[in-house]
């Protein structure tokens, strides 16, 4: 896959463009629907799959509470699942104020048409866009019969299947539904840290941990708790099974709220590397116990429970 990161002068000349638009954030199923149709239809004109995203996401642009935007996949993360996807070219617009005042015509003849001169646009049935929203799939029509492009239409009943939004897995992810989570995303939910060091107390007690600095602001980080999760060390295939726990650490501290894991029958120095997080099950909320050896105790229930449902987990 491609990837473009500006409109012009750098955008090739593509071969029957069959094109949609949109955030995507999360790559979800309900997003592969409309993939799968983008896929066929630009076999059936013999052209090449368009995915047309933006950067920064737009609410941070025209939210009156900018910082409130929290994302299940980064820009690199949506590159890296866009292309396992098998999309041809994903062109990453930036988004400002200006792009956010075209009105819903300019939006297609002065953005669309100019830049990418499609054959077929693929959108959902409520996809809106230009100044207000109040561009929809008819003016999208109307104009394409004027400038030569076809309109595919995803009908509700198909979208609906799914019964997937991205909206959907933030509330069950804040819901510490992990479960409901993965099957909406077709994916574990996952997010990457740089392994730092810590105060080593869990050395102490037999459950050493890797805590992680999260880069990213905007990456949606699970609410407090225990969780069972899957961990790979930079970028490498191998997994391992392991607990993890978000939070404030109130046996221990109970001031800093950190991210902590503990990878299973694992002793090696990996300070400063990077590690990709999967999570399958919400084990526990935290809790406050009266010294170390309940905190041990309990952490041995977890770590059992864990390593049991990571086992019959695919």
């Amino acid at each position: 896959m491609k990837v473009h990161y500006e409109l012009a002068p750098s955008l090739p000349a593509f071969n029957n463009a069959v094109l949609t638009i949109g955030t995507f954030d999360g790559v979800h199923k309900g997003h592969q629907k409309i993939l799968q149709q983008l896929r066929e239809t630009a076999n059936q004109v013999n052209g090449e799959t368009v995915i047309i995203t933006f950067h920064p996401h737009p609410r941070k642009i025209v939210s009156s509470v900018p910082g409130d935007v929290k994302l299940l996949t980064t820009l690199q993360e949506k590159i890296s699942l866009l292309e396992k996807a098998g999309i041809d070219h994903l062109v990453v617009v930036p988004f400002d104020h200006h792009f956010s005042n075209l009105s819903a015509r300019e939006y297609i003849t002065d953005f669309i048409v100019a830049y990418f001169k499609p054959n077929t646009v693929v959108i959902g049935y409520d996809h809106r866009f230009g100044k207000g929203r109040l561009g929809d799939f008819h003016l999208l029509e109307e104009v394409g019969k004027e400038q030569g492009f076809v309109v595919n239409e995803i009908s509700e009943q198909v979208l609906q299947e799914s019964v997937v939004s991205s909206t959907k897995i933030r509330a069950s992810i804040a819901a510490h539904d992990i479960e409901t989570t993965n099957a909406f995303l077709g994916y574990p939910y996952f997010f990457d840290g740089l392994i730092v060091e810590g105060n080593k107390i869990g050395r102490t007690i037999g459950y050493p941990t890797a805590n992680l600095h999260i880069a990213s602001e905007e990456k949606l980080i699970p609410s407090d708790g225990v969780y069972a999760v899957r961990v790979s060390i930079n970028d490498e295939k191998e997994l391992y099974a392991g607990m993890m726990n978000i939070g404030v650490r109130p046996t221990i501290d109970g001031k800093k709220r950190v991210v902590e894991v503990n990878i299973f029958d694992f002793d090696a120095d990996i300070y400063g590397a990077q590690l990709k997080v999967e999570l399958y099950y919400y084990l526990r909320g935290e809790v406050k116990f009266e010294g170390l050896e309940g905190l041990k105790a309990q952490l041995l229930q977890d770590k059992n429970k864990a390593a049991a449902l990571l086992q019959g987990a695919v």
